[in-house]
């Protein structure tokens, strides 16, 4: 198994994209990338911590590649917004591949310039690939959130489906 997080907005929203997919084992909301040990939520939406809201992604790189995992996130972020995702604003929101080990930056990287190079989108791509911090999963009711309240993930997920099919296709 390996490891993988990504910060793509609001955590409710990145994990029904990989938590369905074959090879993946876990995927986690939580925060990382920041300067508080222990991170609340109500302190990581204060914007004084230095986190992200992100998902930790445990996987079988056997049944499904990193690079089958990046294509996915792409799919599932706007790329250009630096400062938040959809009705999601601030830096907890901010967009950023975080990577465990040599290979997965240098993955991350040439994923990036092929998005760019891609014509795909007019504005720069300026999502980051960072070092992987300590990870702090997030509270319980964050958990599987999209399967818990579906009609309140449905409403937080409008604008970024919206973004996806104008980019992508139909999801």
């Amino acid at each position: 198994m390996e490891r993988m997080i990504f910060a793509g907005g609001c955590f409710w929203c990145m994990v029904q994209p990989f938590d369905q997919q074959p090879g993946v084992y876990s995927v986690l909301s939580g925060y990382t990338g920041g300067h508080t040990e222990n991170p609340t939520y109500e302190e990581v939406c204060s914007h004084t911590t230095g986190h992200t809201e992100a998902v930790e992604i445990i996987f079988d790189p056997a049944v499904l590649s990193y690079e089958e995992l990046l294509n996915i996130y792409w799919q599932q972020t706007d790329p250009t917004d630096a400062f938040g995702q959809f009705q999601d604003r601030g830096d907890n929101y901010r967009p950023v591949i975080y990577y465990e080990n040599e290979a997965q930056r240098q993955a991350a990287e040439a994923s990036k310039a092929q998005l760019a190079a891609s014509g795909r989108f007019s504005q720069p791509i300026v999502t980051t690939i960072e070092p992987a911090q300590t990870f702090y999963p997030a509270e319980e009711y964050h958990q599987d959130y999209y399967r818990k309240h579906p009609e309140n993930y449905a409403r937080n997920h409008a604008r970024r489906e919206q973004f996806m099919n104008e980019h992508w296709g139909e999801h």
